[in-house]
């Protein structure tokens, strides 16, 4: 007998806890980006399925990573069209972005260009024969994000469940941890530490720390120049982090400059921090432009920093 919706979201609202135990070839050769041989044999890849902000540019999806180690993929953040972005990639060779096995993701905030793809890494993988629950980490708040999530699309499930399509119990499913900083998760791939960062008036935003077998991963999600990510990095192989143009910034409204340097971080600032950091590669992500161009925001970096330095496009594969 076919449940009724009510039931359907009664049973929603119960999350499960966890347990701890549990190529797109780059399409430019420059120092970062590996090429297509090299992109075979590193055990750890950093793949980056969206690079771009609240702007609407075609060419960038919302902010999310993906840390693949041992060909597991670890997400950090589910911007508009993760899903897809995870299947291009897979289309193109990278093992591990098989849409199936998106089964974790660690939110930084929950600002919408961060989590409006959260619906579709929660319901989207299942419809293509996910069998695991997803597993959301993130700042306080997930529970009730991923909970009214599940709520407005009661009547989908309840439908793909008992309509008679082929379907599974439990990929629909959330597992939501409500983490803070500190080691937040660990498995035979990976050691997961979260980090605070400073993101204006947000009271909880967070950073990750990702250490595998063979590298050492930090994503700085979005932040001011904070003190944190030089603790965490310490000549890491990776900092993923955001930037905006000092040059673009002077030609901001004086509103939008008082935002802009409370929530985000200048290409002056990551210079300095950069320097202290040491990072072997430092990736830009979430990059606002104002009217440059990539290589005029590497340049306002590497004036300042002698280290090596990407301005990441969706995609790009290192």
């Amino acid at each position: 007998m076919r449940p009724p919706v009510l039931l359907l979201l009664v049973a929603l609202s119960v999350l499960t806890p966890a347990t701890a135990a549990g190529q797109v070839a780059p399409r430019r050769r420059d120092p970062g980006r590996l090429p297509p041989e090299r992109i075979v044999n590193r055990d750890t890849k950093v793949v980056l399925l969206g690079t771009g902000t609240p702007n609407a540019d075609p060419d960038r999806f919302g902010p999310a990573v993906a840390i693949i180690a041992n060909g597991k993929p670890y997400l950090v953040d589910a911007g508009p069209g993760v899903v897809r972005r995870a299947a291009a990639s897979e289309k193109s060779g990278v093992v591990g972005l098989a849409v199936k096995n998106l089964n974790i993701v660690f939110l930084t905030h929950l600002h919408s260009d961060h989590t409006l793809g959260l619906p579709d890494l929660m319901l989207s993988p299942w419809t293509l024969e996910r069998t695991e629950p997803i597993r959301v980490y993130g700042p306080k708040g997930v529970k009730a994000m991923t909970k009214h999530i599940l709520e407005a699309y009661a009547e989908d499930i309840d439908i793909r469940l008992n309509g008679g399509e082929p379907s599974n119990q439990t990929g629909w499913q959330v597992e939501a941890h409500e983490i803070d900083a500190g080691v937040v998760y660990q498995d035979s791939n990976v050691k997961v530490t979260a980090f605070r960062v400073d993101h204006g008036k947000w009271p909880e935003s967070l950073g990750y720390r990702f250490d595998t077998p063979d590298r050492v991963v930090v994503v700085s999600g979005d932040t001011r120049k904070t003190e944190a990510i030089v603790q965490q990095c310490q000549e890491c192989d990776v900092l993923v982090h955001e930037v905006y143009s000092a040059a673009g910034f002077q030609r901001r409204p004086p509103e939008w400059q008082r935002y802009h340097s409370q929530y985000h971080t200048s290409s002056a600032e990551l210079a300095e921090l950069a320097s202290r950091a040491k990072p072997k590669l430092l990736i830009l992500y979430h990059q606002l432009f104002w009217g440059t161009s990539d290589t005029d925001l590497v340049s306002e970096i590497t004036s300042r920093y002698g280290g090596r330095v990407v301005s990441g496009k969706d995609l790009d594969v290192f």
